[in-house]
């Protein structure tokens, strides 16, 4: 059954009004294709503010991850918090399939990038263009952090471009 977004926020919306998010995270992560095998699960986190929205994903590199979201989620934008998902699952991947990804800002310069240009996760829908170009400018953050003229610059300096370009549309 293909189902539309708007049926998929009921769906969401119902499994949370029912107190029911950790249900629906893993229903969305079926629906989606976003699931993992180093996925260990979620786990509750502070709420989140409007203005404030974290997500982290815990666990040694090789080992399975848990991701913590706020126990709020589902009172924001379902597209946003699919894609605030979706950058957490990149980081369980990063830390648990060889070669790992050790370098902190890279894992999170891939995993901004990929909010973005869905190279991963291609089938979640559109996110805001207020939210395309503050994740294109968090993303740049960790470009910036890598070191100027580095070896990780270098690698991702067709990337940079691309997001520059994004921003630039954005404006």
């Amino acid at each position: 059954m293909t189902w539309t977004l708007d049926q998929i926020k009921q769906k969401v919306d119902s499994f949370h009004q029912n107190g029911q998010t950790l249900n629906a995270v893993y229903w969305l992560l079926k629906k989606y294709n976003l699931k993992s095998k180093n996925l260990k699960g979620f786990l509750f986190r502070e709420k989140a503010k409007p203005d404030f929205i974290l997500m982290t994903t815990e666990g040694e590199f090789g080992e399975p991850q848990i991701i913590r979201i706020p126990e709020n989620t589902f009172e924001f934008p379902i597209e946003l918090m699919l894609i605030l998902i979706a950058h957490e699952m990149v980081h369980v991947n990063q830390k648990t399939t060889k070669p790992y990804v050790l370098d902190k800002n890279e894992r999170e310069w891939q995993a901004y990038y990929e909010m973005n240009f869905n190279i991963l996760f291609p089938q979640l829908p559109e996110i805001s263009n207020f939210h395309k170009k503050f994740f294109a400018q968090k993303g740049l953050e960790y470009y910036n952090r890598m070191g100027e003229g580095s070896e990780l610059q270098q690698k991702y300096a067709d990337q940079k471009k691309q997001v520059e370009d994004l921003i630039a549309s954005l404006a």
